[in-house]
C-alpha cells in the first residue's frame, strides 16, 4: 500500500487538465458554433466535477484504519467511480438534447480551421494526462484513477470523432453531420458510464476477487493440500486496492497449538506473496470434529442433536 497516500497528486493533475481543456473546447465552440464541439466541452465539464470527486475519494481512501473503520477506507473509491459514471450519463443526455435541437435547426460552422486547431490541442492535453493516470491506476490498483483515466480517454476518442465530423461538414456542407456526430458521441459516453457504474456496484456489493486471482489463490494452497491439509469456507472480496481472503484450515486434532500456528503463518505468508495487498484471515479446526464442517457457509448450520 506504500505510496497510496500521495495519489491525490494525480487527482490534481486531472483537475488541472479538465480546466485547461474546458477553456480550449469552449473557445473552439464559440469560434465555430459547432454543437459537436459543444458536446466535447460539456464532457470536459463533467471531467472537472469527476476529478474533484476523485480528489475527495482518494483523500478519504488514504486514511489509515480507525476505530469506526477497522477495515480501512478504500471503499470510498467506489463511490467516486459511481458518481463519475452517473455524471457521464447526465452529460450524454445534455449532448443528445443539444444535438436534436441542432438537427431541427441546422446552422453552418464558422472558422472551422481555427476551431479544429484548438480542439486538437485540447485532445493532446487530455491524451497526455490519461496516459499518466492509467499507469498510476494500474500501479496502485486504484479504481478511482482508472475511472478518471478511462473517462479522459473516452474524451480523447469522442474529440477525435468530433474533429473528423467538423472537418467533413466543412468539406461537404452537410450541416446535419454535426449534430449526428454529437449523438454518436452521446451514445459512446453512455456505454462508458454504464461500465463505470457496473464496476462500482460490484465493489460495493463485496464481489469476489476476479477468477484469475482466485485461481492464483487455489494454486497457492495446492502444495498444502498435497501435505494432507484441508481448506474450506474460502471467501474473497476486494475493497479498492485491498483484498480480503478468509478460509478455515483443518488439521489433525492431535497437533499442538504451536504446530498449527506455524502452519497458518506459512499459509498466510504464501497467500500474501502471491496476492499483494491482501489481508488474510484463517481459522484452525480439528478435522476429526463434525462441528468443523458446520460453519462452511455464512450462517452456521444447525447442530445435529445426538439421539438420547
Amino acid at each position: 500500500m506504500n505510496g497510496r497516500s500521495s495519489l491525490t497528486r494525480f487527482a490534481w493533475l486531472s483537475i488541472a487538465t479538465a480546466i485547461v481543456t474546458i477553456g480550449l473546447k469552449a473557445g473552439a465552440y464559440l469560434v465555430t458554433g459547432s454543437v459537436g464541439l459543444l458536446s466535447d466541452a460539456l464532457e470536459s465539464l463533467v471531467n472537472l466535477v469527476a476529478a474533484v470527486i476523485a480528489l475527495i475519494a482518494l483523500t478519504v481512501a488514504a486514511q489509515p484504519p480507525d476505530e469506526d473503520h477497522m477495515y480501512g477506507h478504500e471503499k470510498a473509491e467506489y463511490f467516486s467511480s459511481g458518481v463519475e459514471g452517473a455524471l457521464i450519463l447526465i452529460a450524454a443526455l445534455s449532448i443528445a438534447f443539444a444535438a436534436v435541437q441542432r438537427i431541427l435547426h441546422p446552422q453552418p460552422i464558422e472558422q472551422p480551421g481555427l476551431g479544429l486547431t484548438i480542439a486538437v490541442i485540447a485532445s493532446l492535453v487530455n491524451l497526455g494526462a490519461a496516459q499518466i493516470l492509467v499507469r498510476a491506476g494500474r500501479r496502485y490498483e486504484s479504481i478511482t484513477l482508472e475511472a478518471d483515466a478511462h473517462h479522459l480517454m473516452t474524451d480523447v476518442y469522442t474529440s477525435a470523432g468530433v474533429i473528423v465530423g467538423v472537418a467533413l461538414v466543412d468539406l461537404t456542407g452537410w450541416y446535419v453531420l454535426d449534430p449526428l456526430i454529437a449523438l454518436a458521441v452521446a451514445g459512446h459516453i453512455v456505454w462508458s458510464g454504464v461500465q463505470l457504474l457496473r464496476r462500482s456496484v460490484a465493489g460495493l456489493m463485496d464481489t469476489a476477487l476476479p477468477a484469475a486471482e482466485r485461481e492464483v489463490l487455489h494454486a497457492t494452497l495446492a502444495p498444502f493440500r498435497d501435505e494432507g491439509i484441508v481448506f474450506h469456507a474460502l471467501r474473497t472480496r476486494q475493497s479498492g486496492a485491498r483484498r480480503f481472503v478468509s478460509f478455515h484450515v483443518l488439521v489433525p486434532g492431535a497437533w499442538s497449538v504451536s504446530r498449527g500456528h506455524m502452519l497458518l503463518e506459512r499459509v498466510e505468508r504464501d497467500v500474501r506473496n502471491a496476492l499483494p495487498n491482501t489481508t488474510v484471515f484463517t481459522h484452525l479446526e480439528p478435522i476429526e470434529d463434525a462441528a468443523s464442517f458446520q460453519d462452511t457457509t455464512l450462517d452456521r448450520a444447525e447442530e445435529v442433536k445426538e439421539p438420547s
